[in-house]
């Protein structure tokens, strides 16, 4: 079995290895993420004929803003490779169904792979690490049974977020809760239970998340200025890079600092 390094190396998307998967399989509609509509199957018009995007650099301002928070953890590649060659030499439809499939699986390896640096029940995660792994390299991936998979590692990673938290106040308990648009800046949320809530445009300006577990949860447009997210628990890049912040933002090793940061959002 691989160390975790270079494992969570394969969990990162590597552009340059990929048929341009996301730009073909994915379904776009046109919104404030998309400037246009486009169904699945059909290749962006942004999509050069060597797979790269021929507006990478400008996504943002050419109303491609989804494009930019969008990760396949590796997904994209690894289907690439094994498919041999691309969806213009042969029908692509079979690497098309894999995409959001090993997307998820490779999701739930890198959550996994971050549990087990918590030193929390490595015996356990390691098991659970093989049993994706193995799934992940099933043949057809159409028949893998994503949610029951979720359903097994989330209860181990939710195991590991309580023992590495440990018990806190009620009002730290905010798993799933509504707090679009909130003013939470300055607000003391260390080691909060943030599992898949709903942070849209929250004000969280120099909050206090260091530990807090953030898996799945919607940060899209939601103010990180100064705050501390030093070893906040599954937070992933595209989460991130969903988000506004600047360069005073402390961020988890795991994760980069958005090239788009570093302007102070409009109207601040």
């Amino acid at each position: 079995m691989p160390n975790k390094t270079d494992r969570r190396a394969d969990l990162r998307a590597d552009c340059n290895n990929c048929f341009g998967l996301c730009c073909v399989a994915l379904t776009f509609s046109r919104s404030a993420d998309f400037a246009i509509d486009k169904p699945a199957g059909e290749a962006c018009p942004n999509l050069s004929d060597d797979f790269r995007c021929t507006i990478h650099s400008k996504l943002r301002s050419k109303g491609f803003q989804g494009c930019t928070v969008y990760d396949c953890f590796g997904a994209g590649q690894e289907i690439s490779r094994r498919a041999g060659k691309s969806w213009r030499e042969q029908p692509g439809q079979e690497m098309f169904a894999a995409l959001p499939i090993l997307r998820q699986l490779h999701e739930l390896l890198w959550y996994l792979t971050e549990a087990l640096e918590y030193k929390a029940f490595d015996a356990e995660i390691l098991a659970a690490i093989e049993r994706v792994e193995s799934v992940a390299s099933t043949a057809d991936l159409t028949k893998v049974d994503v949610i029951a998979e979720r359903a097994l590692v989330n209860e181990l990673l939710l195991k590991t977020s309580q023992l590495v938290r440990g018990k806190q106040s009620k009002k730290k308990e905010r798993r799933g809760a509504d707090l679009m648009g909130k003013n939470l800046r300055g607000a003391d949320l260390a080691k909060a239970n943030l599992r898949g809530a709903y942070l849209i445009g929250a004000d969280l300006r120099d909050a206090d998340l260091r530990q807090a577990d953030l898996i799945g949860a919607d940060l899209r447009d939601a103010d990180l200025r100064g705050a501390d997210l030093t070893g906040a628990m599954f937070l992933t890049q595209a989460q991130v890079n969903a988000a506004r912040g600047d360069r005073a933002t402390k961020l988890p090793a795991a994760v980069t600092l958005p090239s788009h940061w570093g302007v102070n959002p409009a109207g601040a």
